[in-house]
């Protein structure tokens, strides 16, 4: 990966919507090499998909909690049905598991405390779990979905 393809990214990460003449001008190439520095860069899956990015609170999403889960199962069907329960629920926008005294920590957003408490009983009714510990942002200081381009 060269500067021109970082520089690409970089535009790309903060509007997916310009123009790829536009693009081109501003990285300082043609449209035609630009396109297919694109192209590549999809197919090797480094672009994974563009998307529109919306603004929670103007679609009544404005409560967002994060949930860490402690499990007292570790078999492999646990795992699969509970991957499915979660990866179903339309609020979880973000799954992961992860290591520590945690074992996943999921990113929710919702219209309020009723809608988080949909949520809290449909995990526990759906899942044998050891504790579910829940945080309520506050506050949002920083949120981007850029990602640093200076380790390519």
């Amino acid at each position: 990966m060269d500067r021109f393809d970082r520089e690409i990214l970089a535009h790309l990460q903060e509007d997916s919507t310009v123009s790829v003449a536009e693009l081109a001008e501003r990285v300082g190439l043609t449209s035609t090499p630009c396109w297919r520095r694109i192209q590549r860069l999809e197919e090797r899956g480094v672009i994974k998909k563009r998307v529109t990015l919306l603004e929670p609170k103007q679609i009544n999403l404005s409560f967002t909690v994060f949930i860490s889960i402690r499990t007292r199962e570790h078999r492999f069907d646990w795992f699969e049905n509970f991957h499915k329960l979660v990866s179903e629920i339309p609020e979880v926008t973000e799954f992961h598991r992860v290591a520590g005294s945690t074992d996943y920590l999921l990113k929710v957003v919702v219209s309020d405390m009723d809608g988080y408490d949909h949520i809290y009983k449909t995990l526990i009714k759906g899942a044998d779990l050891a504790d579910v510990t829940s945080m309520f942002v506050i506050e949002e200081i920083k949120h981007t979905t850029s990602l640093p381009l200076t380790h390519a």
